[in-house]
């Protein structure tokens, strides 16, 4: 994923950081944990919100990733962002030290979400905010669907979308909830936007947490099935492009 993360047809990850950072209101002085940090579309947008006397703390459990986020704070000189090589699901900080801890469309990479979320309440501050976001149930449709279909004549079963146990605005409330945050607000967006052509798509497959839908397949059978894939969804190119629809719900909760 780490090769193809800031491309251009990925977009949404940058716009969805921006979105989940403005819910939580994120202010200037501040210490905030980025989980999930992925080569930084929320830490880069933090560390302006924080100033220079503020803190952003980058943690990932890809160094591929990590290392892009690093060529970025070297690029542009920024000196308020600490990265760290750490499991969201076991946080090496101690008990109410972050202002705020976000989590931008990442908890679908964990098996165990709600651990994720109960590590991130406890290195909250009391009255500091979590906020998380999950892509939602109908995201990229209808090419997901078709995509689904086909892997699933390979694989002889219909695989699971990855974000199934957190994209609903219940799913996140009752995470938020059960961790022991209170106020919590659930929010729907939808950050859509149009992709060039059927290639770009096939970008997002591969770069995104679809990727692991590929990865029981072998080499042969991947170039086929996307041979096979984009021509059944090059119908749906219109001299705008591919319409990429990206329902995403947010949540937003404070220690008490």
């Amino acid at each position: 994923m780490a090769a193809g993360i800031d491309r251009e047809a990925l977009r949404y990850q940058a716009f969805g950081a921006d979105r989940l950072l403005a819910l939580a209101g994120v202010t200037a002085g501040e210490r905030v944990l980025d989980v999930a940090a992925g080569s930084g579309a929320l830490a880069m947008a933090a560390a302006q919100a924080v100033g220079a006397q503020g803190r952003i703390v980058a943690i990932d459990v890809s160094e591929r990733m990590l290392a892009r986020l690093e060529a970025k704070i070297a690029q542009f000189g920024i000196a308020n962002v600490d990265i760290h090589h750490m499991d969201g699901t076991a946080l090496d900080f101690r008990r109410d030290y972050f202002h705020g801890v976000l989590c931008s469309l990442g908890l679908d990479r964990f098996a165990e979400p709600q651990r994720v979320v109960s590590e991130c309440r406890r290195v909250l501050r009391p009255g500091g905010r979590f906020g998380c976001s999950s892509l939602a149930g109908a995201a990229f449709e209808p090419q997901l669907d078709l995509l689904r279909q086909r892997i699933g004549r390979h694989a002889n079963r219909l695989p699971d979308r990855p974000w199934t146990a957190t994209g609903t605005r219940h799913a996140l409330s009752e995470l938020l909830t059960s961790a022991g945050l209170v106020d919590v607000t659930v929010h729907e967006s939808n950050l859509g936007y149009r992709l060039a052509d059927v290639d770009q798509w096939w970008e997002v497959v591969q770069y995104s947490s679809l990727r692991r839908w590929l990865e029981p397949l072998t080499v042969s059978e991947v170039e086929e099935l996307r041979v096979q894939h984009l021509r059944e969804i090059a119908g749906l190119v219109t001299t705008e492009g591919l319409w990429l629809d990206v329902p995403v719900v947010m949540a937003i909760g404070r220690k008490p």
